[in-house]
C-alpha cells in the first residue's frame, strides 16, 4: 500500500502523484478521460487536479470541460468522497480575475460542473496584484465557511504575495493557504527554488508541481533527431537544445537504467524528493502512459542518485 503524504496544515492526505486533469476534454475525450481516471483510482491514487478555465484553449471549448467530465466520471462511480478534487479560480473567459464576487460566482459555476456540494482543495490559479489579498482572503474564507471549500491554495503567486496573504489570514482568523502550486521541475528550477520555496517550507505549505514533466520532455521521448505527434512538442523540444537538457537526459538515462524504471518515473522522483513537494502532477491522455507516472509512488533514488540529478540540473 503506497503511503499517502499528508498536504500542509491540512487534514488532507494525498497519493504522492496528482492526476492532471487539463486533457480532459482536450486531448482526451470522455471515454478516454473516465478509462484513465478509473486505471489511476484502481492504483490507489486520489488526487485529481483541474481548474475552470480547462480546456478553453482548444476549438470548440468554452472552459470548464475538464470538471464537467471529471463531475460525470464521480458521479457514475459513486466515489466522490474517495476522491481529492483541486480545481482553480480566475482564468475561465465568464469568470475572469479574482475581485470577491467573481471568486464566489466562479466557485459555484464549478461547483454545479464537479456535481458536488464541496471542492477539497481550491487555488487561486494566477494572482492579481490589483486585487488586495485582503479582499481575495475574505472571498476564500467565506467559501471556507460555507462548506464550499475545504482548502485553500495559491499557483502562480510571488512569495511576497504570498507572504501578505498568509499574514493577513493569521491576523485575522481567517482560511490560511496551505498549498502551493509552482511550475518546477528537473529544466525548471528557478521558478520555484529561492524566496518562494522557502517560505512554503518556512510556512510549513506543500508544493505540487505542475509542468512536472516539462511538457513531456522529462519523459525521454525527445531526442535529437526525432519527431513527436503531441499539442506541446514544440515546448518539449526546445530542452534539447540546452546543456542543462541534455545533461539531464544523460543522467535520467544513466539511473532509469539502474533500476529499470522510465525517464519519466525517475524524474517524477527527484521531484518527489525535494523539499516541501507533496505530489508532482502529470497527466495522461490515454491509460497506457499511467503505469509510468504511477511508479512514482514505489521508487525511492538513492542519496547520490538524487546528488546527480540534482547537479546536472543545477
Amino acid at each position: 500500500m503506497t503511503s499517502l503524504r499528508k498536504l500542509g496544515s491540512s487534514d488532507l492526505e494525498v497519493f504522492p502523484l496528482a492526476l492532471g486533469g487539463n486533457v480532459f476534454g482536450w486531448t482526451a475525450d470522455e471515454a478516454a478521460s473516465f478509462a484513465v481516471l478509473d486505471a489511476y483510482t484502481a492504483a490507489g491514487g486520489n488526487f485529481v487536479d483541474t481548474a475552470d478555465v480547462y480546456s478553453a484553449w482548444a476549438d470548440g471549448n468554452r472552459g470548464g470541460e475538464s470538471e464537467t467530465i471529471l463531475g460525470k466520471w464521480l458521479k457514475a462511480r459513486g466515489n466522490r468522497s474517495e476522491v481529492i478534487v483541486a480545481t482553480k479560480v480566475s482564468q475561465h473567459p465568464d469568470y475572469q480575475g479574482l475581485s470577491a464576487a467573481n471568486i464566489k460566482a466562479a466557485a459555484d459555476a464549478s461547483l454545479r460542473r464537479l456535481g458536488t456540494d464541496h471542492i477539497d482543495l481550491y487555488y487561486t490559479h494566477y494572482d492579481k496584484p490589483e486585487v488586495s489579498v485582503e479582499e481575495i482572503i475574505g472571498a476564500l474564507d467565506e467559501l471556507v465557511k460555507a462548506g464550499k471549500v475545504r482548502h485553500i491554495a495559491a499557483s502562480n503567486i510571488s512569495a511576497e504575495r504570498l507572504k501578505e496573504s498568509l499574514d493577513f489570514s493569521d491576523r485575522e482568523g481567517l482560511a490560511r493557504y496551505v498549498a502551493l502550486q509552482p511550475h518546477y521541475n528537473l529544466v525548471s528550477r528557478d521558478t520555484y527554488e529561492g524566496a518562494l520555496q522557502d517560505l512554503a517550507d518556512r510556512e510549513g505549505l506543500s508544493a505540487v508541481p505542475y509542468y512536472a514533466l516539462a511538457s513531456g520532455f522529462l519523459t525521454g521521448k525527445y531526442r535529437p533527431g526525432t519527431t513527436v505527434q503531441s499539442a506541446r512538442a514544440g515546448g518539449a523540444a526546445r530542452h534539447l537544445e540546452t546543456e542543462r537538457g541534455r545533461k539531464v537526459l544523460a543522467a535520467l538515462d544513466e539511473i532509469a537504467e539502474a533500476h529499470d524504471a522510465p525517464v519519466a518515473t525517475v524524474a517524477l522522483a527527484w521531484l518527489a524528493a525535494r523539499p516541501t513537494v507533496a505530489a508532482p502532477i502529470a497527466s495522461a491522455r490515454t491509460v497506457e502512459q499511467l503505469p509510468a507516472l504511477l511508479a512514482v509512488a514505489e521508487l525511492t533514488l538513492t542519496d547520490a542518485e538524487l546528488t546527480r540529478l540534482t547537479e546536472a540540473s543545477a
